[in-house]
């Protein structure tokens, strides 16, 4: 399909459903991690060894499991976060964000652990970022916690997960959710291998460059290369690879063939989170009944308007913008 006609399409499409209420989206599922983030700016990244001073410090709400929540809680998704936070200050004021950012918190429970921490550094001239982290409450989501949960959580339609929170969980959450035929959205980040089991519940593996050379062993030093691995990604079982490649776009690979979707050009201040916010992006527009070809286009906007002002969460878009880039590029 022609880039210019998936662009008028599911932005006319989004824009119908902004203005009549008589579409029931489909409802998404959060599970993953909560994560406090100590974020620095720094004018370069140090040595080891070396200390530097940096020229900024913000305190931001973060996580893959969060910032993919409150992503979609910004678009206006029907979305619900399932995850742990600690008893403590950090714990205390996620959870006040989700309520602020319309992200239901049922299925959000407290802990004796502290709250996940992630501590940042971002270079000032690249928006490039290192994190090192802290795992704390979210090691506590396991299989057990997904069990009491599981009779109100089959209720949702689209599920998302990533690899904050530990493997043996998201194997076990991934099993009950492919059961029962619904839609889940794998992050496999940070890069870590990927099970044979997982490959085959998941209906889309959303992994960038690094993500997708771990997970298949191949190299990847252009696109040519990324496309070669997600294809052989989809011959060991993957229904559907949503390759990300940054400023470069995405790629959509499914054993029917592959389709290149370009990126939208913004200016990047902060490239945190940009991968928690593609794959809002691309499940929302799943929710709404759109192809993923459409949903990728969509998922592109949405990553890259999550670049353009510094913080995991800060600056992810509204639907508003998203579709307002979307028809600047039109």
């Amino acid at each position: 399909m022609p880039m210019c006609k998936c662009f008028a399409s599911i932005a006319g499409y989004l824009h119908c459903l902004e203005k009549s209420g008589d579409f029931l989206m489909k409802r998404i599922c959060v599970v993953g991690s909560l994560n406090v983030d100590f974020t620095i700016i720094l004018p370069r990244f140090h040595a080891p060894g070396e200390t530097i001073s940096g020229s900024d410090f913000a305190v931001y709400t973060g996580g893959k499991g969060g910032n993919q929540a409150v992503a979609l809680g910004r678009l206006g998704a029907d979305v619900a976060m399932a995850g742990r936070i600690g008893d403590d200050e950090n714990g205390s004021l996620y959870r006040r964000i989700l309520r602020q950012e319309r992200v239901r918190d049922d299925f959000v429970s407290v802990c004796d652990t502290p709250t996940g921490v992630a501590l940042i550094e971002v270079d000032a001239r690249t928006g490039d970022n290192r994190i090192a982290l802290f795992s704390g409450a979210n090691a506590q989501v396991d299989a057990a916690f997904i069990d009491r949960l599981w009779p109100a959580l089959s209720a949702y339609d689209i599920f998302l997960m990533q690899f904050e929170i530990p493997m043996p969980t998201v194997l076990h959450a991934a099993e009950k959710i492919a059961g029962l035929g619904k839609t889940l959205i794998v992050d496999p980040a940070p890069a870590q291998p990927l099970p044979e089991a997982l490959r085959r519940c998941a209906a889309y593996i959303t992994p960038n460059e690094t993500e997708l050379a771990l997970i298949t062993g191949m190299p990847i030093g252009d696109q040519a290369q990324a496309q070669a691995a997600a294809q052989a990604l989809c011959a060991q079982g993957a229904r559907g690879v949503v390759a990300k490649l940054g400023a470069a776009g995405a790629l959509l690979v499914t054993p029917e063939g592959a389709q290149h979707v370009p990126g939208f050009a913004v200016r990047a201040v902060d490239t945190t989170a940009a991968g928690d916010s593609f794959n809002a992006g691309f499940a929302f527009a799943l929710a709404q009944g759109k192809s993923p070809l459409e949903a990728t286009v969509f998922a592109n906007a949405v990553g890259a308007l999550s670049t353009t002002a510094m913080g995991a969460q800060a600056a992810m878009p509204s639907l508003d913008a998203a579709l307002a880039l979307m028809a600047r590029t039109r």
